[in-house]
């Protein structure tokens, strides 16, 4: 897997990008670093639409459902598109599995189901500190077994899986657990984009310093640490899935920026999915921060296209 050194000069970046890293930059300076606040007051002012994210869209074309889960029911949310169905998208929301919920991403769910044809199925698994690991991915691990059991009934027996962040890492766990729990490797394909995979961090993240965009070492250190508070654990396979067998896994997409602390993390699994068989693709952007597929930037725009055409190749393929 060969990486362009190019893509990594600050003349790659273009100016669209460039402005709004240092926009970005200037605002998370002006207010208090997420690592020095309570969770639950973070997750109350997103829900509410004060933080500096904006205000939540939720769709009324979105189904809520629920389903059973290890510790009681697991909420879902569900998105249809208006044309054929070709796959079901099961998705797993970043925020470092701190924040966030199934419902705080619809607009770009919509958009990647009406252009994929797919039905995504966003989980709301359970959230750290209050449920520490092992209990999102145990959510996560019900969710992708209903998922299986019920994939005619939501439109196709084709499935795919993904997330952003905390979702790809979520993901990639789910993969392993159902191999080598259940014996089962469902998914047509894996869209995983700025996933953490060494939870004992990588020298990126280790080296990254307090620049916030987005992200930082110490905000990194946060969500772990609210995750996985026995360090002892954090490279442990279930738990940093870099340190897996990648054996049977299906084709991934590794969606990443060079001015993401958690570039490392996506360099490194994707070369050991690769070095395992199993087929991948790195995908990396010029000045993409963390999360900048979310941001109005044609840089946006060109990573979720390469997603969307990813996903719709390996449902379109044979076998």
């Amino acid at each position: 897997m060969r990486v362009d050194p190019k893509l990594f000069t600050p003349g790659a970046v273009d100016s669209g990008t460039q402005a709004a890293n240092e926009a970005i930059e200037k605002l998370l300076a002006s207010l208090p670093s997420i690592d020095t606040r309570e969770p639950a007051d973070v997750r109350a002012e997103r829900a509410s639409g004060r933080s500096p994210y904006g205000e939540l869209v939720k769709l009324e074309s979105a189904e809520v459902r629920c389903i059973p889960g290890p510790a009681g029911e697991i909420p879902l949310r569900i998105l249809r598109p208006a044309g054929e169905v070709r796959g079901v998208y099961l998705h797993f929301h970043g925020g470092g599995w701190t924040l966030g919920a199934e419902d705080q991403q619809d607009p770009m769910l919509d958009a990647f189901a009406q252009r994929a044809g797919v039905v995504a199925v966003s989980v709301g698994y359970r959230l750290a500190p209050e449920h520490p690991y092992p209990s999102g991915p145990d959510d996560c691990e019900a969710a992708a077994l209903w998922v299986m059991e019920h994939a005619r009934e939501l439109g196709s027996e084709q499935l795919v899986i993904g997330g952003e962040s905390a979702g790809a890492h979520l993901s990639a766990v789910t993969l392993l657990r159902l191999r080598d729990k259940h014996g089962a490797t469902p998914f047509r394909a894996a869209n995983l984009a700025y996933g953490a995979y060494d939870l004992g961090f990588t020298p990126g993240v280790r080296n990254w310093g307090k620049r916030n965009l987005v992200l930082s070492t110490p905000i990194i250190e946060w969500f772990t640490n609210h995750f996985v508070p026995e360090r002892g654990q954090r490279r442990h396979p279930d738990v940093s899935p870099l340190y897996a067998s990648l054996t049977g896994m299906p084709p991934a997409l590794f969606t990443v920026g060079t001015l993401d602390p958690l570039l490392d993390d996506s360099l490194f699994m994707a070369s050991r999915w690769e070095a395992a068989g199993s087929p991948a693709e790195l995908a990396i952007y010029p000045g993409g921060i963390h999360a900048f597929n979310m941001l109005p930037l044609p840089l946006a725009e060109q990573a979720n296209e390469r997603c969307r055409q990813f996903v719709t190749a390996a449902l379109e393929a044979e076998g």
